[in-house]
């Protein structure tokens, strides 16, 4: 079958490799049709690495698939051929204190599907556990369902933050994680929301998704974090969306938040070792978040993209699986006015 591998930084090789094994017990395999491009996947890809953990090569990429069941293991009771899944990639214990207290993102023995631990997605079949595999209602379709993953990580946003009603907000990064912010914040009741970015076509996208004002950051634009502050007749935001991990966003986003206020980090860093004004964040006492991948959310996210409350216009290019590595060359330089990516596989 057809795999694409990330075997250097910068480079990705379509591959044919070896079809999985069949489905053992628990188990099923998974005829591929799309896989969405995340920005970690781009961490990668760029920087060889995501936060302390350095990419090993080859590497297969992609947690973010949808595909058809192809067959099933013994014992499987729940899953039939021909049903169309949304696959979580992170395959957890289920009985440690994390997994049984409801935060299996946060379990010790979790092995993550697109990372160095286990393959991802980019490829045409894949054998996951069953119980990673939520079916995909009737009625969605497959660039609905290819949603699923991210949307669920926002999902888990919302649980660890609160967003009064009528709240004004600002979100760094406008990228598709950005793109959802922006939409969960206004779901959630905020009245006025401002977004940030450096691609000026990343800020137009914003706006189409909801976003009341918009600030270009860089050296054409001005200093955004005086700008939002301005921008709330020098109150602050109630809440900072950081979907950019950049030292500069969050420090622009402890500038701009209300005493009282929060602050959350849902983008990844590309620093190892990371600093922040922690004295400003004091004297505001400010709430800061960190987020870890979706909590396994996928029947929240689901609801709302069936609900018709995330627009598939997220997805600006589509590219076949052979094309995979001119969709991160893409993506890496911004080009064409690009939001989100889907990988479409078929077989």
């Amino acid at each position: 079958m057809l795999a694409v591998p990330l075997v250097a930084r910068r480079v990705l090789e379509p591959r044919l490799v070896a079809e999985p094994p069949e489905p053992g017990p628990g188990e099923i395999c998974v005829d591929l049709q799309a896989v969405g491009v995340c920005g970690s996947d781009l961490h990668w890809y760029c920087d060889g690495g995501v936060g302390h953990v350095d990419a090993v090569y080859p590497m297969v990429l992609g947690h973010e698939p949808v595909g058809i069941v192809a067959a099933v293991g013994k014992g499987v009771a729940t899953h039939r051929v021909g049903q169309r899944v949304s696959i979580e990639p992170s395959v957890t214990c289920g009985h440690c204190e994390y997994c049984v207290s409801g935060r299996p993102n946060n379990c010790p023995h979790c092995v993550f599907m697109g990372s160095i631990h286990s393959p991802g997605f980019y490829r045409e079949r894949a054998v996951v556990p069953a119980r990673n595999a939520g079916i995909v209602p009737e009625g969605l379709s497959t660039e609905q369902a290819a949603l699923i993953e991210p949307v669920a990580v926002l999902c888990h946003v919302m649980e660890l933050i609160s967003i009064p009603v009528g709240a004004a907000v600002a979100v760094f990064g406008c990228g598709p994680i950005g793109q959802l912010c922006i939409l969960f914040a206004k779901m959630a009741g905020a009245s006025r929301v401002a977004a940030v970015d450096r691609v000026a076509h990343r800020l137009a996208q914003a706006r189409a998704n909801g976003a009341d004002e918009t600030f270009l950051a860089g050296a054409a634009g001005p200093d955004p974090g005086a700008a939002i502050l301005e921008w709330t007749n020098g109150r602050g935001v109630d809440a900072v969306l950081d979907a950019a991990g950049g030292q500069d966003t969050v420090h622009f986003g402890i500038q701009c938040a209300k005493p009282g206020g929060q602050l959350v980090l849902v983008g990844i860093p590309t620093e190892k070792a990371f600093s922040l004004d922690i004295h400003t964040a004091m004297m505001k006492e400010l709430r800061l978040q960190t987020i870890k991948r979706s909590n396994h959310r996928g029947a929240q996210a689901i609801e709302l993209i069936r609900a018709g409350r995330i627009p598939t216009g997220i997805i600006t290019h589509r590219f076949p699986l052979q094309r995979t590595a001119e969709a991160f060359e893409l993506l890496a330089g911004y080009g064409d006015g690009v939001g989100k990516i889907l990988i479409e596989v078929g077989r």
